[in-house]
């Protein structure tokens, strides 16, 4: 079983807070992750109850404060989303008795989109996002932390001999672990099609009073085809002819189970006049792929479908590591109004800033860097580094803080 990184922030959380809820979207391991640890971590073991049973679901709705008076021990909640009734007797029942490490949840749909869930276990609940696996996971490096990486001035990254046919297996593959376990193509897109419509049909339609979910796929596919740019909701409602209204609640409701990542846009109000929409992330480069049709062969032969991917990848690999990250780290997106744009920007509490371009050629040169020169002239000081990740083999120096990184050090130490 490949080990998660989420496990040392979960043993944490369980280690200090009452309720610890795993969300993510779904087949990314949330299940797996949590009864294992339960079972290998906790005295005694744990109660596993899973909501994707309907008789359990009539129980609790049928009386939630009886059904959470009968818990006891250290409890797991599978699918909790589908049983919102549940969460307000479990802060009475905190408030009662605040040992830690009580209840342990997981959730297909993120429950602080709902209000009243959100003020329920504020302060008594710790929510933590588990992702398709990364890249360094795959490798067996769990512990690497790449944005902390690149906000240290003097680390160096690990790499390895980059072979292209690799990279764009893993890139079709992406993370979810059923896709990654499925060697062959036609499979993997079965599966992939599948799992969408799953999604669609019991955590999109559950959670929302959508009457045509049979259009979210090519909002979906939309949001892939223009991952590289600024969300324009305006551009997205002409090309499937439906108003800007429902793009908003598509999108969210795509944020909300976790196939979509929103990315804020930098601003400085010293700074220049900035874009301010922000950037979408498809949360798996083997979905995106999927979604935009795109194999092995076709990212071998266009060099614009490769960078399209490559950068998703990256994007996915930075957002795992920055929610793992110990410290106050944020990820945006940098683009002025006069069309200069960095692909990531990483900010740290203390004002540490590292930028990160995404380049799909095999060299770089002194040209690919140009678009950290505002930035790092806004911020001073504080611009730690700015790096370009490309498909070569070396780690290639640029001048003071500026490094050309190959692709492969996204996979942390063998």
């Amino acid at each position: 079983m490949v080990s998660r990184a989420l496990r040392t922030s979960l043993r944490a959380s369980q280690e200090d807070t009452p309720v610890t809820m795993v969300v993510g979207a779904r087949q990314t391991g949330k299940s797996t992750l949590v009864t294992s640890f339960v079972e290998g971590d906790q005295r005694g073991g744990g109660v596993y109850l899973t909501f994707d049973d309907p008789t359990l679901v009539a129980a609790v709705r049928a009386d939630p404060v009886g059904f959470v008076d009968e818990l006891s021990g250290t409890v797991i909640m599978d699918e909790v989303q589908r049983v919102p009734e549940v969460f307000l007797p479990l802060k009475a029942e905190v408030d009662r008795d605040r040992r830690p490490g009580r209840f342990l949840l997981t959730g297909s749909s993120n429950p602080l989109f709902i209000p009243d869930v959100a003020e329920a276990l504020a302060g008594r609940m710790e929510v933590l996002t588990l992702w398709p696996f990364s890249a360094a996971e795959l490798n067996g490096s769990d512990g690497f932390r790449l944005a902390e990486l690149l906000l240290d001035a003097e680390a160096q990254p690990f790499t390895a001999p980059l072979n292209q046919e690799s990279l764009v297996e893993s890139i079709v593959a992406g993370g979810f672990p059923e896709a990654v376990a499925r060697t062959d193509s036609d499979r993997r897109s079965r599966w992939f099609s599948s799992y969408l419509t799953t999604i669609l049909e019991r955590d999109v339609r559950s959670t929302a009073d959508i009457a045509r979910l049979e259009q979210l796929p090519s909002v979906l596919s939309s949001i892939a085809l223009r991952a590289r740019g600024p969300l324009n909701k305006s551009i997205i409602s002409q090309d499937l002819g439906i108003p800007n209204t429902s793009v908003d609640r598509y999108l969210t409701l795509l944020e909300r189970v976790f196939l979509v990542r929103r990315l804020p846009a930098w601003h400085h109000r010293l700074g220049p006049r900035l874009v301010k929409a922000p950037k979408l992330l498809i949360c798996d480069s083997g979905l995106l792929c999927h979604l935009l049709r795109l194999d092995g062969k076709r990212l071998l032969a266009d060099r614009t479908s490769l960078g399209l991917a490559l950068e998703s990848v990256v994007g996915m690999e930075l957002v795992k590591s920055v929610d793992l990250a110990a410290g106050d780290l944020s990820l945006m997106h940098y683009r002025t109004s006069k069309g200069k744009e960095i692909d990531f920007v990483l900010e740290a509490g203390d004002g540490r800033v590292a930028a990160i371009e995404v380049k799909a050629s095999k060299s770089v040169g002194a040209a690919d860097f140009r678009s950290f020169d505002l930035l790092r002239e806004t911020v001073g000081d504080r611009f730690i580094r700015g790096v370009v990740f490309y498909a070569g083999d070396r780690v290639v120096p640029f001048g003071e803080h500026l490094e050309a990184w190959p692709i492969s050090a996204l996979w942390g130490p063998r």
